[in-house]
């Protein structure tokens, strides 16, 4: 009992200095889409300064709402907020790294860009109006493929997600279909399929289920063994998911400052972008002074030439110089630097 007391004094002891675990600790929730990447980057920052970052992956909506609520430090969302609820929740908002949202499939024989689709086809497979891999529609864009005859199983997210955002962002744009029947959001009512939660959880499904097809980002896919397939862009050229076609997308975004960066990436018209693209974004609380400028201080520790190498490892695209100089000039703006 007394070995307990001395215990709980010097724990107490510790976090009224300011040297304890709390105080050493940054706290945030939101998209799975940049978990691989936050996480190493997490390890690396730890061991070179003593303060830990813990991160929940819990997806874009559940982020969004965590730093509405002021229950951690920062959120962490894919799809960028409006200006409007930027201003209403009283929030502050930047891109921090690019990446790619690809298409995996668990086809028997089919390897990793081996099969293309253009974005009807993709519009058509999530509607569940193409049922079969042998459809013409597939073996057309497809035909060296000896594509099966059988049943499509439709992968997609159960919670709420910014790489659904962007995803369904991405049939809005292209297929009117899509456009009038569900729309783009972080949660939308899908047309077919079984749903799986976080990137996790699609990376996951995708994996023991024979003949489906799902949408993860592009980290996931690698660390996962997945197959992943080539797209057909806006300009008409079959692309891979690279850190150039990613970076190439990312160009065509309006990141501008005023706006709290928010812009969409998808579809962009370079002829080598890939047309699943977003940046994946920060979120703070205007009224955390105090804990606003640690995270800041870890963010601009990311922008460093060692974490750019983490993240093109990892195949994330690390902000453009000049962009990166954009963010500086917002958080000077807005006292966070």
């Amino acid at each position: 009992m007394k070995r307990l007391i001395v215990c709980i004094a010097l724990a107490i002891s510790l976090l009224v200095s300011g040297k304890g675990f709390a105080a050493d600790t940054l706290n945030g929730a939101g998209a799975t889409f940049p978990y691989p990447l936050y996480s190493a980057w997490a390890y690396s920052y730890e061991k070179e300064t003593g303060v830990r970052l813990n991160y929940q992956s819990i997806g874009s909506g559940g982020g969004v709402r965590q730093i509405v609520n002021r229950t951690v430090d920062f959120g962490a969302s894919d799809d960028a907020l409006k200006p409007e609820d930027m201003t209403k929740d009283s929030l502050l908002q930047w891109p921090q790294v690019i990446g790619g949202i690809v298409l995996v499939v668990n086809v028997a024989g089919i390897k990793s860009e081996e099969m293309t689709l253009d974005a009807n086809a993709v519009c058509s497979i999530f509607l569940g109006n193409i049922k079969k891999w042998n459809d013409p529609a597939l073996s057309g864009l497809n035909p060296k493929l000896n594509l099966p005859n059988k049943e499509i199983t439709v992968v997609h997210r159960s919670d709420g997600s910014g790489t659904t955002a962007v995803f369904t962002h991405y049939l809005d744009e292209t297929c009117k279909s899509w456009h009038d029947k569900v729309g783009y959001g972080k949660s939308v009512e899908w047309p077919a399929g079984i749903g799986g939660k976080g990137n996790e959880g699609v990376a996951n499904y995708v994996k023991r289920v024979a003949d489906s097809i799902g949408y993860v980002e592009f980290a996931y896919a690698k660390q996962n063994n997945l197959a992943y397939i080539l797209l057909k862009n806006p300009a008409g050229n079959v692309v891979k998911p690279t850190l150039e076609s990613f970076a190439e997308a990312a160009a065509s975004g309006d990141f501008n400052p005023e706006t709290h960066f928010y812009t969409w990436v998808t579809n962009a018209k370079g002829p080598g972008a890939w047309p699943i693209t977003a940046a994946t974004n920060i979120l703070l609380a205007k009224d955390k002074a105090e804990s606003n400028k640690k995270v800041v201080k870890f963010f601009e520790w990311t922008f460093s030439a060692e974490a750019d190498k983490t993240a093109k490892d990892l195949v994330y695209a690390p902000l453009p110089d000049a962009l990166k100089k954009k963010v500086r000039e917002y958080w000077k703006a807005n006292g966070l630097y």
